[in-house]
């Protein structure tokens, strides 16, 4: 724990284009591992990742589950809406210019390419609040940090959600046990999952 503090301590200390060109690296070799997996790994890794969450009293006894559509190899938990639309609400973030809107998914056919060509659902705006988060990332740690792509959207969305649970996802190698560079608008996750391991904060 005193090493832990101590490294924490190290980081906040070092200026704030240090870290955050240490954050760019550590996304750079994240994506670039991630750029190589096959579909058959993704599918593999990402059904393991998809039995922890429904194993979790969390996600059970979510009405409001908040989804994300996979680009880039991302682990992708789309087959949750499939087997729980009926029971539960399930949405998918819409980009816009600075913030993320909060959609509705009626039908994975309904689904449109939006900005950035991610495909996002043609409803209005969700308003009801949500129960569960699950997040995207390039790079987290075992406290909960989270390295995102870089644009923010996801940490702007999430602070103005900051008691609904959240749960990052991701590969194995994208799981650092050393802490990793955060900065001060970073919203670290209350737990986060990858194919071995639930990890709660």
């Amino acid at each position: 724990m005193l090493f832990e503090g101590y490294i924490k301590d190290l980081w906040a200390m070092m200026p704030w284009n240090v870290r955050k060109e240490a954050k760019a690296k550590l996304r750079a070799l994240s994506e670039q591992h991630r750029r190589i997996l096959t579909k058959e790994e993704i599918r593999t890794y990402s059904d393991a990742i998809i039995e922890r969450i429904e194993a979790t009293e969390w996600f059970k006894k979510a009405h409001n589950v908040m989804l994300y559509y996979p680009i880039r190899g991302e682990v992708d938990l789309m087959p949750l809406f499939e087997r729980y639309k009926e029971e539960k609400n399930f949405i998918l973030p819409v980009t816009h210019r600075h913030y993320i809107e909060p959609r509705k998914i009626e039908s994975i056919e309904g689904l449109k390419k939006g900005h950035f060509g991610i495909p996002e659902p043609q409803t209005g705006t969700f308003t009801e609040p949500l129960d569960l988060i699950l997040v995207p990332g390039v790079v987290f740690d075992t406290k909960g940090h989270r390295i995102g792509r870089g644009g923010g959207y996801y940490d702007r969305f999430l602070r103005l959600r900051n008691k609904t649970l959240r749960i990052g996802v991701c590969y194995g190698f994208q799981l650092k046990h050393q802490h990793i560079p955060v900065q001060r608008h970073d919203v670290q996750m209350n737990a986060v999952i990858s194919p071995d391991q639930t990890i709660v904060m």
